[in-house]
This record gives structure tokens, sequence and C-alpha cells, in this order.
């Protein structure tokens, strides 16, 4: 780089709009900033240090304020290599055509070209010294490229005139009116959507200035809060509201979940609390319901008591301050009496139809054009929730009535306003209705885990219900090819498939994934699915969302596909977590490491020879004293290993595998497997084979080693 005189300073750039999409502004927001601070960066202009960013996002507003830019990048050396010598000089070392063709095209003289010897070539190379961009330039190509790039679902067209009249349609998210660009004091001459950028925002609609004339870029946050009343930063606007809402709540607390938090802050640019109340006869409704109607109808804040039962007080978000908020209140408070009265009425009209009078009812809707109806779907996962009851040791009859009831809640007003109290709604009838509470409970926990991290049913029969559930989905789009591509997933299988394997891993259940995929092939009896093909699909599917779970565990690469690929052929059960636990446990001793090489080679020569596994071992062909003490140890070891195994202690089973690793040397230090005489090869093939078995008991060792 070439060293320049440069001012930093701080720079400011705000695109003010009409109203944002409240659930994305966030996102934008940093869309925004992190493109106009990577363009600036690409330029020369900034260091690119992330805490030099500041980002703004209101629901009027995008900005980002950037310390130490420059007015001009530093100049930079450029070189390039252009052709070989022989082909830029003639015999007398006068420039050729080619030559000096390619420097007219690059804008050079000879006075630009050295020459340095590459790979024994000489080339000739051409240095020149490139001024470094100003920051109108920068910019403007840095918030070209951040508008175009903005994560905007869908854009909204919209018709600009200038001062002769003439239309030019623009795309963005809101139609734009406004582009502030200082550079410290000095407004940047970009511009941006038809409009020029200059030093003036704009306040608060009601409640601040309407014009806020910016003298520096570092005066942005505090001019518009102290004269436009807007709080620019999103991140401490949602502090703010955070803190608030803790303060009105008083002896209350707050259902504060994040993403209503999130879009709170979206809505408002100077943020109130205010707290009203509801009449106590809605308390009768599920709190689910209640909560649910709050956050999603109107973007309030539910409060409980401090064992978390809800209370009939809630907390707004206003974005008008008044010294007497009774209007505000008085107006939230009525909106909110009306959708708690159609809440009330869904949940007195529910009951009065009984869960099992509505089963019927599924048969009209849609499951998947190639699976039939819910109902059909019902069917198979209640046959299939009864096979694996009697595999998990949970009352069959009971997990039939879960599986048959589970989807009748689809059906009921509530769950048709509000889809996310599937399940919960389901619990709150079949108790009504006077279901046993375990049916009752299995019929909410079907759906867990929802998403990653979140917790597994807690009954038995809810985690056979929702085992069934899962790979009932999972079998059945496997089944008709509806496989996951990308990022679309819209019958959530890869969450189905962690869902499976944690509940195998956490719950322990004594059952094999393959077991429980054949199980669920079964009852899709009358659908002509290949039958191996989507057990092998199915098990591969799940297996990877293993291997992620294994990781995330802390266990390495190596160790999750040495478990995966031990004897049990790729299939997960129960043991899956406690093998690993063994394997990270011993990995790195000596001798493991050396049975772990001789693991790989005894598999590579297995590999080599198409007919190892199709012969019998006989001791008598046993001659030379390395196998017959390899046999011997593998006979002695046997009965140790097969008894840790079966007692789940798979630590205590490497320990007698550690054993082989002298007579494993040994043998192949002395004897010869290919050898001529084929009754005795094809006895040390077998010989090989069971070796291999009884090292691969707990995981596949080779994997051990690196690659």
């Amino acid at each position: 780089m070439v060293a320049a005189t440069r001012s930093a300073s701080t720079l400011l750039v705000e695109l003010l709009t009409e109203e944002l999409p409240p659930k994305t502004l966030k996102t934008l927001g940093q869309a925004f900033a992190d493109r106009i601070a990577e363009g600036l960066t690409q330029a020369g202009l900034t260091t690119g240090a992330a805490n030099a960013v500041t980002i703004f996002a209101t629901p009027r507003r995008l900005g980002v304020a950037i310390a130490d830019v420059h007015e001009r990048a530093a100049d930079r050396i450029e070189t390039k290599k252009l052709m070989p010598a022989r082909v830029a000089y003639d015999a007398d070392g006068a420039p050729t055509p080619a030559l000096m063709k390619r420097l007219e095209k690059e804008g050079a003289d000879a006075s630009s070209l050295s020459m340095r010897a590459e790979a024994g070539v000489d080339t000739v190379w051409l240095e020149q010294t490139r001024a470094g961009v100003t920051l109108a330039v920068g910019l403007q190509q840095a918030l070209d490229n951040a508008i175009a790039k903005l994560p905007i679902p869908k854009r909204m067209s919209y018709q600009l005139y200038d001062h002769a009249g003439r239309e030019t349609t623009v795309q963005f998210v809101r139609p734009a009116h406004g582009l502030v660009a200082m550079h410290d004091g000095t407004v940047v001459p970009v511009h941006a959507l038809g409009i020029e950028a200059g030093n003036q925002t704009a306040g608060h609609r009601f409640i601040g200035k309407r014009f806020v004339a910016l003298r520096s870029a570092d005066d942005y946050a505090k001019s518009l809060r102290d004269d436009g009343k807007v709080i620019a930063s999103f991140a401490q606007r949602r502090e703010t509201i955070r803190k608030q809402l803790l303060q009105a709540a008083g002896d209350d607390r707050v259902v504060m979940p994040d993403a209503l938090l999130d879009e709170v802050t979206a809505l408002v640019e100077w943020p109130v609390v205010y707290r009203g109340t509801f009449d106590e006869r809605f308390l009768d409704v599920p709190q689910e319901c209640l909560i649910l109607t709050m956050q999603q109808n109107q973007k309030y804040f539910a409060l409980t008591d401090a064992s978390g039962a809800i209370v009939n007080r809630f907390l707004v978000v206003s974005n008008v301050q008044t010294s007497d908020p009774t209007v505000i209140v008085g107006g939230n408070e009525r909106v909110l009496r009306a959708r708690l009265a159609d809440a009330k009425f869904f949940f007195d009209q529910d009951r009065k139809k009984k869960l099992d009078d509505r089963v019927e009812g599924l048969r009209t809707v849609v499951y998947h054009n190639k699976l039939g109806s819910q109902y059909a779907r019902m069917q198979r996962v209640e046959a299939l929730a009864g096979i694996i009851a009697g595999m998990i040791g949970v009352d069959a009859n009971e997990a039939r009535r879960a599986a048959r009831l589970a989807k009748a809640d689809l059906l009921t007003d509530m769950v048709g306003e509000f889809p996310e109290l599937q399940g919960s709604m389901g619990r709150t009838y079949a108790l009504h209705d006077g279901e046993r509470p375990d049916v009752a409970a299995a019929i909410e926990e079907q759906y867990r885990p929802r998403f990653a991290g979140d917790a597994l049913p807690v009954t038995n029969l809810g985690v056979c219900l929702a085992l069934a559930d899962k790979l009932e989905t999972l079998v059945g789009m496997f089944g008709v090819g509806a496989v996951p591509t990308g990022d679309k997933d819209p019958f959530a299988m890869r969450r189905h498939a962690l869902g499976v394997v944690r509940m195998l891993m956490e719950k322990d259940l004594r059952v094999d994934l393959v077991s429980l995929v054949g199980a669920a092939l079964d009852v899709f009896a009358n659908h002509p699915f290949d039958r191996a093909a989507t057990v092998r699909d199915v098990v591969e599917f799940v297996r990877v969302r293993a291997a992620g779970y294994g990781r995330e565990l802390g266990y390495s690469s190596n160790e999750v596909e040495a478990v995966l690929y031990s004897d049990m052929k790729g299939s997960i059960d129960a043991s899956f977590t406690r093998r690993l636990a063994a394997i990270n446990a011993i990995s790195a001793r000596p001798e493991f490491l050396s049975l772990a090489a001789a693991n790989k080679r005894v598999g590579n020569i297995l590999k080599k020879s198409h007919d190892a596994f199709g012969h019998t071992l006989s001791p008598t062909l046993l001659c030379e004293p390395a196998e017959l003490a390899l046999h011997h140890s593998l006979q002695s070891i046997n009965p140790r290993l097969q008894t840790a195994i079966d007692g789940g202690d798979f630590l205590g089973a490497l320990l007698p595998i550690a054993e082989l690793r002298e007579p494993v040397d040994a043998f192949f230090d002395t004897v010869m497997v290919n050898v001529v005489d084929q009754p005795l090869r094809n006895n040390r093939l077998a010989l090989l084979v069971a070796l291999q078995a009884e090292m691969n008991r707990v995981a596949d060792l080779s994997r051990l080693v690196a690659t």
C-alpha cells in the first residue's frame, strides 16, 4: 500500500422509509449495516473492525454509523503478470506488437514493466499505482450493493416523479422518503432509490420534531433522541422496553418471549409501557389460549403470579408518551376484551363435542395426496403406537387410544384459530371428556420436541406416541419420495429425525432404529413402498442426525463415525452415547491406536478378497504359532466381552479387546494370509473375519485412524 494523507471520521448512513415489516426489521437492519461496512472495508476506506459499527433500525429507518472512515482510500500498487519474456521481446530486445497492445489495453508504458523468473521462465510483470477510491465513490457502491442484496422476501413497486413530471418505477421493501449520508459534518454526495443524500432526518410522527437537522454523524443518535423522540438503536430500544416491562409488572411476572420482544421493538420508536386489566371471567379459558391471544393478535405481554398462573392484567407497549394514558389503556382493554370473548366462545363451543366424536371428521382432512387423509394417517399411527408400546413396555391399549385421539383437536375452533395449540388443547379437551390423565398427557407430548433444545415427552406413553408420529412421517414421506431438499423441509423431517434420536438416547430405550423403521413400514402394508430402499434411506437420514447429535455432545467426527459403523450396521439405539463415552475414554491409548491401524489393515485385506465372508473357521487348519495364539485370544476374550456388552459396560468391553494387540501384531509379523494353499488361505481369511467382528463389537476401531 502507498501511504496517503487521509482524515478518519464517523460515517453515518440512514435510509428513511415508510413503516417497515416488524418481523423482519431486526434482520434488515443488521444486513443493511453489514453490507455497507463490508463494502467500505473492501474499498479500503475503513479497517473493518466489528466494534466500529453501530446499527440503527426503527419502524421507519435503517441506518449505520461506522467509526474511522477515510475520505479517500490509500493508493495501492497493483502487480499483474503479462506474458513470457520471449513473447514480449524480439531477438533484439525490442517490445513486440503483443506487448505494446497489452500495454495500451492496460493504460501503461514500458517504464512500469519488470522481469522476474517464474518456474524457470523469464516473465514480464506490470506494476501500476492505482489511486485510492474516494468516499463518495466507495459509499455509492456499498449503498447500491446493500439495497440490492437486502433479504427482502417481496419487494414493493412504487413510482417517483422528477421535476419534469417523468415517472420512474422503484422497487424496495417500502417506499423511501429520505437519505442521510454524513462524514463527520459533511454530506457525502450519494443517492439511492431516487433520493439525493442530505443531513436532515425525520423525528417521531406524533411527539417529536417533524424534521431533525444533523450537525454531524456523531450527533445522530442524541439528536434523534432529544429532538425527534426516537431511540434509533434497535438494541437500546429493546433493552428500554425490557426494563419498562419489568418495572411495570410490579409483583407480577412478565411472559416475555424473545420473538414478541423483537417484534414490539420493531413497532415503536419511543416505547412507553402501560398496564391494563381484563375481566376475571376470562381466566376460565386455558391460559395458553389467553397468552396466545394477547401475543399474536394484540402484541401484549401477559402477566402471571409467582406460581406461573396467569392473572387478569397485561402490559402494552405504546409508541406515544402521555401524562394521562387513560384513553390508550381503555382502548386496548376494549380490543382485548373482544379477543378474549372470542377465545372463550371457541373454548365453550369446543367442549360441547367430545374428541372421540370428532375423529370421523379427519376423513375429510387431506394429509398427503399419496398417503391419504388424516384419518388414514391416524389409523397408521394407532397401529404403530401399539407395536412400539410392546417394544418399550407401555400399555398397548392406552397407546392406541392416545393415537386415535391425537389429531382430533385439529377440528376444534380453538386450534383452527391458533394452530400452535395443537396437542395442548387436545390434552385439555381429553381431560374434560374423562380420558385417562396419561392418555391426555400423551396427546400434548406427541409433538415434542417441537424445536432444537425443546423438552422431550415426560411420560412413557408420550414417548411412545411421539415416536409413532415421527416415524410414520419419516417412513411415509421417504416411501413416496417426498424427501427434504436444500433448506426445504415442509414436513419437518429433520426435526422428526433428531427427535427420534434424542428419545432413543435420552430416554434410554431398549429398541434399535432398524426395528422401529421396520415396524413403521408394516403399517404401510397397502402402499407399494420399496421396503429395502426405504429402510436404508430412513436409517441413513436419521443416522446423519445422530452424527450431528454426537458432535454437539463434544465427541470427534472419528469417534462418532466409529460408533455409527460398528457391528450395528448403521443402526442406532440407546447405547450410542455410552459407546461414544467409552471410545472417547480409550481412543488415545497407544494399544488402541495400534489396534485401530491393524483393524484398518484387516478391513483392506477382506475387501480385496471377495469371498472372505463365505468361509468357516476350522481350528484344525491353524498351524502357525501366531495364528493359533490369535485364535486362542479370541476365544478367551469372547465371554468377558459378551458379558460386558450385555450389561451395557462398553468401557469394560473395550478392555478385553486391548489384550488383542500383541497377538494381532505377531500374526501380521509372521503369518502370510494370501498363500497358494486355498484351504489354508480361506481359513486365515475366516480368522480375520472373526477378529474383525470381535474388535468392532463396540465401535469400528479402524475409523479412529486419521485419514
